[in-house]
């Protein structure tokens, strides 16, 4: 889909005078950008109106102002929305990540999934199921930090929609998240480089597969940092990434057998 406009414009003065003002077409907002403007004090061609004509739309500015959030979905829309700007800033996510999750969470609404349930919650659900299908590293953990609802209930709401909405998430690599989790503890990027190595060495014999990404990743770059003199302990790698010291500890025990060819 082409967003832009239908004309062409050759120099500065043509495209001042061939622009628009206004929102393009969005998702992110509850009425698509499509918004409808009453200008109650001058008409089209600048020209002040009239007291009876200026009234008269001062009232339809205003019927229709209340016409936009009559109906419970446009509420809903309005409150829900604003929620996903708020969370999408605190995590600085791209505009195709706020788009995808506008989509999630229209869709949830009306297949009439938030029903008894809390917005914030399918809020955040609807953001990580777009991050996880877009393939951008953010752990559900960091997105329900920042939610004013409980992690527990984030992820019980995220698999209702990956249930009812038939949605399928790609394989995440471990390798894309030991930049990031790198990056928090501080390691170098010889250590780095070393991780990478470790996670595509045990992917060529077949290793990683139904692991936890970021565990593996955390897994990696704590033994990068023994073998690179910049050690980091276990706890603090592993709430870099978003996991736990035993899950550090399996995976690391898994690669290690892998790599050294025993079952």
């Amino acid at each position: 889909m082409d967003r832009g406009p239908e004309w062409r414009a050759f120099n500065s003065s043509e495209f001042q005078e061939r622009s628009r003002t206004g929102y393009g077409y969005t998702l992110t907002l509850y009425d698509k950008g499509l918004t409808t403007v009453f200008r109650a004090d001058k008409d089209c061609h600048g020209n002040s109106l009239r007291g009876e004509t200026r009234f008269k739309m001062a009232r339809l500015r205003r019927f229709d102002n209340r016409s936009k959030l009559d109906e419970a979905e446009q509420r809903n829309l309005s409150t829900a929305l604003a929620e996903l700007d708020r969370l999408s800033t605190l995590l600085h996510l791209p505009t195709n990540a706020r788009e995808m999750a506008a989509l999630i969470y229209r869709k949830a609404l009306k297949a009439d999934l938030l029903r008894g349930r809390s917005i914030e919650g399918f809020v955040a659900a609807s953001l990580y199921a777009a991050c996880r299908s877009l393939q951008i590293p953010k752990p559900l953990r960091e997105i329900t930090r920042v939610s004013p609802r409980r992690h527990q209930e984030v992820a019980r709401i995220y698999r209702i929609l990956l249930k009812e909405l038939s949605l399928k998430m790609p394989v995440e690599d471990p390798i894309k998240f030991v930049p990031s989790i790198a990056a928090k503890v501080n390691l170098g990027s010889q250590a780095e480089a070393y991780a990478i190595d470790l996670l595509r060495a045990a992917k060529r014999r077949g290793g990683l597969t139904g692991k936890d990404p970021r565990g593996l990743a955390a897994a990696a770059l704590y033994k990068a940092g023994i073998v690179t003199n910049n050690k980091r302990i276990q706890k603090e790698i592993a709430e870099a990434a978003g996991t736990t010291e035993v899950t550090l500890r399996n995976r690391l025990r898994g690669i290690e057998a892998l790599l050294a060819g025993e079952d």
